[in-house]
Formats: C-alpha cells, structure tokens, sequence
C-alpha cells in the first residue's frame, strides 16, 4: 500500500466564475429544450423524444445547481469576511 500513498500534499481546488459558467449551462440546456420543442412531432416518431426531457432535466437541475453555487459562494464569502 505504501507504492501508493501520495508523497505530497494535494494542490488547492481552483475556483472560478462558478455561478456565470453554471446558469450559462442551465440557459444552455433551456434553449436547447425550447429549440427542439418544435420538432416534438418528428421526435415522438422517430423514438428520440428522450433528447427533449434530457434538455429539459439538464435545465430543471441547472436551477437547484443555481440555488447550491450561489448559497456556498455566500457561505464562502461569510466564512472569509469573519477570519
């Protein structure tokens, strides 16, 4: 087990702009849903409407990953603000 034990010590995570880049996401994954909506028809025939309802989860789960980044972005914020 020692072959595998790390020799030093793990770097910082890197942050970034994590709020912007997931609601570009989110409204990412809504246009997709929105552009595709229309073709719901040749979708449903051609077994594919799965694309349609991943948009649209992707969207769904793109507004909770919204409330999670901006809640520990102000628990981060607080956290500094008080040391």
């Amino acid at each position: 087990m020692a072959k595998w034990t790390p020799r030093h010590p793990a770097p910082e995570p890197l942050e970034g702009p994590v709020v912007a880049t997931i609601t570009g996401g989110t409204i990412l994954w809504f246009v997709l849903f929105l552009v595709q909506l229309p073709f719901y028809g040749w979708f449903d025939s051609h077994g594919h409407t799965w694309w349609l309802w991943t948009c649209l989860t992707g969207a769904g789960l793109g507004c909770l990953g919204i409330w999670y980044v901006r809640a520990r972005d102000a628990a981060l914020k607080r956290a500094a603000s008080e040391q």
